[in-house]
């Protein structure tokens, strides 16, 4: 495909980036300390952190980790925590440490956590308490031999730590209690790290910085290996996209989004870390009304999130208190943008959310529209720096401009493969070109729009439910006889799992089914919506046609 989309690129942006000139996503963070030191780095609940101040905790979370737990290059360490300042430490000082990250969604349920931690060979976890009594259910199923718990305020001066921990615990009690006497706390974590120096462990852009863990294209989830030259590359890239609008030293983000996921942490953690920006870390941002007391209290230059969450801001009375006189860019991702929400946030605001593309695969950023004034709604804009896109038909010929094709793309930040998967990798993997499973057009200007999925992932705010998933999890019930999961419209969510069933047991209901699912599934993944049938449709071999089933359910 020829590359016309490089006319429509914004001025100042190359067309290629270099991944060379750092040998590690660590060489790039200590560049940023280096420059932007006495700046405010990351800022959570009032409490700030400057990059300096950021760097001394990471060398003392390091030696911890180094001295203490033993922790060598290589090994596996699991992060699983919402947006809180501990985050950037651990990670920093895993990365310092030549450790590989695996992030864990705090929302999972103690059989998911279970699957992410022996799948990847885990030898330590950090985690936050109120997690910490699922932990206590599987540790033993793993290979975890090392846990650190941490609590929301444990990096706030004393007062405010000690108020903010007691009231999460005793007030709202979002602790359960849990028996894990072999555990370190964080602080005790930090006192002991401070006894001895650490030492930053040689690393190359060929190790494996983050294990980030997707559905890929089918069943359970399955480690995407992010190298360090994949996560370096897309940081750079995103960097250069910035460079019309944003300027070193002088950006203020809310990170809304969790850090844990792949968009915030490649874009706020990494990339806007690279700007000097002052990172507000959003702890809840389901919490509407304290979201919008948060974004009030500073002069914020850029927010990134989702279609749902921006409505959902839209839609409290206090949005208009904001001032986004200062905001510079929003940026939309791991969802479509839709038309009507980008209308109103422009006529509301005065400011345009630019539209992304990516997926864990590629670290994650493919294409987003440019943010000198360009934006096409509607579009996911153009591929990024050093990236190519080919669109291919079912018998993979490219198709003609206009013509619907899956999305195929090539580019320094797509992933090295999924962990001890090699067959898994090879059906998306074919001499460096990623098959998204998404198809997609492109106009003349070389602006890509999604048309719709090839898979059959669901996407509720954001996050990926693979209906094999939730499939297995609802089949265990002895009343189920068979048993289709799949996604149907909502405004809220964008869509919501929705379980189309036919019944072994006559007398089966429908809350049964979900309480049934919600015991070995996280919230978002467990079916707002129940259907019973007699049949199923299905293939000649008897695979369950899900795509007819979404063509005829009703919702």
């Amino acid at each position: 495909m020829e590359k016309i989309w490089l006319k429509h690129y914004p001025k100042g942006v190359s067309p290629e980036v270099d991944v060379t000139k750092y040998s590690s996503l660590f060489d790039l963070y200590e560049e940023s300390i280096r420059m932007f030191s006495q700046k405010k780095a990351f800022t959570n609940m009032g409490v700030s952190l400057t990059f300096s101040e950021l760097d001394r905790q990471v060398q003392i979370f390091a030696s911890f980790l180094q001295n203490e737990l033993k922790l060598k290059k290589g090994d596996r360490i699991a992060i699983q925590m919402p947006n809180v300042l501990q985050f950037p430490i651990i990670a920093f000082a895993a990365l310092r440490s030549g450790l590989t990250i695996v992030n864990t969604n705090p929302l999972y349920t103690a059989k998911e956590m279970q699957h992410q931690f022996k799948d990847s060979g885990a030898k330590a976890v950090v985690i936050l308490a109120n997690y910490a009594s699922q932990l206590e259910q599987i540790l033993k199923d793993t290979q975890i031999e090392s846990v650190v718990i941490t609590e929301i305020g444990d990096l706030f001066p004393a007062p405010k730590r000690i108020l903010v921990n007691s009231v999460v615990k005793y007030i709202k009690k979002m602790v359960p209690a849990y028996n894990l006497p072999q555990a370190y706390t964080f602080r005790q974590a930090l006192e002991l790290g401070a006894m001895k120096p650490s030492q930053k462990v040689a690393t190359t852009l060929d190790d494996i910085a983050f294990l980030q863990y997707t559905g890929g294209t089918t069943g359970v989830a399955k480690g995407a290996m992010l190298l360090h030259r994949n996560v370096l590359a897309n940081v750079l890239q995103i960097r250069d996209w910035m460079k019309p609008k944003l300027r070193e030293g002088e950006e203020i983000a809310i990170a809304a989004l969790p850090l844990y996921h792949i968009f915030a942490l490649t874009l706020n953690c990494l990339g806007l870390l690279r700007y000097g920006a002052e990172n507000i870390l959003i702890t809840n941002p389901r919490d509407i009304p304290a979201f919008i007391k948060e974004m009030k209290k500073s002069p914020f230059t850029v927010l990134a999130g989702v279609n749902t969450l921006f409505n959902a801001l839209m839609n409290n009375p206090a949005f208009t208190t904001i001032d986004f006189s200062k905001v510079k860019i929003s940026v939309a991702g791991a969802m479509t943008l839709q038309k009507p929400v980008a209308e109103k946030w422009m006529e509301l605001t005065k400011s345009v959310i630019v539209e992304g593309y990516g997926l864990t695969e590629a670290s994650p950023v493919v294409c987003c529209n440019p943010i000198d004034g360009t934006d096409i709604v509607g579009t996911i804009g153009l591929p990024f720096p050093s990236t190519e896109i080919k669109l291919l038909n079912d018998d993979d010929q490219e198709v003609a401009p206009g013509e619907p094709g899956e999305l195929v793309c090539k580019g320094p930040q797509v992933m090295a493969g999924y962990w001890n998967k090699p067959e898994e990798t090879e059906k998306v993997l074919k001499d460096g070109w990623l098959r998204t499973g998404d198809v997609a057009t492109v106009d003349e200007k070389g602006f890509f729009k999604i048309v719709d999925r090839k898979k059959d992932m669901i996407l509720v705010s954001g996050f990926n439910v693979y209906p094999n998933e939730v499939e297995e999890a609802i089949a265990s019930h002895p009343g189920v006889l068979e048993v289709a999961a799949i996604g149907v419209p909502d405004e809220h969510s964008g869509e919501i799992v929705k379980a189309v069933i036919v019944k072994k047991d006559p007398n089966l209901t429908a809350e049964e089914v979900i309480a049934h699912a919600r015991k070995s599934l996280t919230g978002y993944k467990t079916p707002r919506l129940v259907e019973f049938r007699t049949e199923l449709p299905k293939t000649n071999v008897g695979k369950i046609l899900r795509r007819a089933l979404r063509d005829t359910v009703k919702a």
